[in-house]
């Protein structure tokens, strides 16, 4: 068995449901040239995605009341600051537009400015232009506009708006701090009696194939066979969920993975008593890898690739599938759409995944819970990504420290529960090597940490690489230390 393979657990019975090919529409073109923005915080709204060609460099043709210049290759004029200020206009003209404005900066408490718009002119290509500044209170962020060419690259993808208090993006609800920081657990282990049936009611499972466009098996970095582009998706539906409620959510990587084990925990802890041992009735979707391992393999691109590509396979793909057959039973059925109410959980590369769609997108997922995760150097070299995180996950909390230099406030968006072990995968060797799944561990505890976030890290005693013994004496309390906090959406 492949050592960076999630472990395969006993799980619950799942009947077969018709076979289907699902291609959910509004997926991000491959190839458009465009990248999404990142969520904005601290006061600042999120920037928009740069375009694959430059605005023009003209003359800046700025005013007060936010109107562009109108020679060809003028960039859009600012808008005022004030309490929201409008978006400005783009320039126009025959030669390479000029970029959008940015919004006006808002007062304390008042909405942040709508962006500018991209340039239109036929030529170069435009980028998007940035969101307002968010009010100190509750100001919303500016939701970044796409450049509209008709002749350059790609258009600029919109924004994500910054955190509420910051500019938008909700933050994750603050329930405190109990249960964060590093702990240790071992050498010897207990399985959690809330991991297996206690007799409680269940719920319903259902299985089907989806195939997909994101990941057609057509990228040139894949070496290795077999590539699986269609795949069987399996999910439960605990029996603590009422129809027409906005379910959260949590995804398991290398589906089924760990399904039996929380569908359990679910039956046991979602009727609980005790407000500090409960769960809310989140539905579980297990999606197995594309296949193979390593670099040159579709799991590989998947799952360690630095990028949003696989949170969008889940969004755009997964999630529509699962809404589509499970209101087979449950005919008002939808998913919770905030980040609060989506989490992610896997081992190895799967835990990789599970904060890589978090932090690539906090707008569209919050909470993580990562075994023995493969924040080292593992992604393929030859990954478009590498130009920008050369040393893939290990970039999180070495060379370029992307956590420890975030300035976009994710502290504030997500819940990331992380764990290594004592005999993990490379933890004999050097640092310099990037490949060592204990130093990765460690010091991504350290920079989560010192950023503030809410963290919990548990190092296992005596343990290797995706330890069941660890999962199975942990998962339950991360199951509820991560959901803490989770407020359903009103009606």
């Amino acid at each position: 068995m492949n050592r960076r393979c999630f472990p395969t657990c006993a799980s619950a019975g799942l009947p077969a449901v018709v076979l289907v090919s699902f291609l959910a529409g509004g997926c991000l073109p491959q190839d458009s040239g465009a990248t999404p923005g990142i969520a904005g915080s601290n006061g600042k709204g999120g920037d928009g995605g740069m375009s694959g060609g430059s605005a023009g460099a003209g003359g800046s043709g700025a005013s007060t009341s936010g109107a562009a210049g109108t020679a060809a290759g003028t960039t859009g004029g600012a808008s005022v600051a004030g309490a929201g200020g409008t978006s400005a206009t783009a320039g126009t003209g025959g030669g390479p537009t000029g970029a959008g404005g940015d919004g006006g900066a808002s007062g304390t408490g008042a909405g942040g400015g709508t962006s500018g718009a991209g340039g239109s002119a036929s030529g170069g290509s435009a980028s998007g232009g940035r969101g307002g500044a968010g009010g100190s209170t509750s100001g919303g962020g500016g939701s970044a506009t796409a450049g509209r060419p008709a002749g350059g690259a790609g258009a600029g993808g919109g924004g994500v708006a910054g955190s509420t208090g910051s500019g938008g993006q909700p933050a994750l609800p603050d329930p405190g701090s109990e249960g964060d920081g590093d702990s240790m657990v071992g050498p010897n282990y207990t399985s959690s009696p809330d991991l297996s049936s206690r007799g409680n009611p269940k719920g319903k499972s259902f299985s089907f194939a989806l195939t997909s466009m994101i990941f057609d098996g057509k990228d040139s970095t894949l070496t290795k066979t077999p590539v699986n582009v269609t795949r069987t998706v399996q999910v439960y539906v605990p029996a603590a969920y009422k129809d027409g409620t906005p379910a959260p959510l949590l995804i398991i990587q290398d589906g089924p993975g760990q399904l039996g084990q929380v569908s359990n925990a679910l039956d046991n802890l979602t009727i609980s008593t005790d407000p500090m041992r409960k769960l809310p009735p989140f539905v579980v979707i297990a999606v197995p890898n594309g296949g193979n391992d390593g670099v040159g393999s579709e799991r590989g691109l998947e799952y360690d690739t630095m990028s949003d590509r696989y949170t969008r396979y889940i969004t755009q793909e997964v999630m529509p599938a699962v809404q589509t057959h499970v209101r087979a039973m449950y005919p008002n059925f939808q998913f919770d759409p905030n980040p609060s109410g989506r989490a992610s959980l896997g081992c190895s590369s799967g835990g990789e995944a599970a904060l890589t769609m978090a932090w690539m997108r906090p707008d569209l997922f919050s909470r993580v819970i990562a075994y023995s995760a493969t924040l080292v150097a593992v992604q393929d070299p030859k990954a478009p990504e590498a130009t920008t995180y050369p040393h893939g996950a290990w970039d999180y909390h070495s060379d370029l420290e992307l956590i420890k230099n975030d300035k976009t406030g994710r502290e504030k968006m997500m819940r990331i529960f992380h764990n290594a072990n004592q005999d993990d995968l490379g933890a004999s060797e050097p640092a310099s090597g990037r490949r060592n799944w204990l130093i990765a561990g460690q010091r991504t505890a350290a920079a989560l940490k010192a950023k503030g976030f809410h963290y919990k890290y548990v190092y296992g005693l005596g343990q290797g690489h995706c330890s069941g013994s660890v999962i199975s004496a942990t998962l339950t309390d991360a199951l509820l230390w991560v959901w803490r906090g989770y407020q359903p959406p009103s009606m």
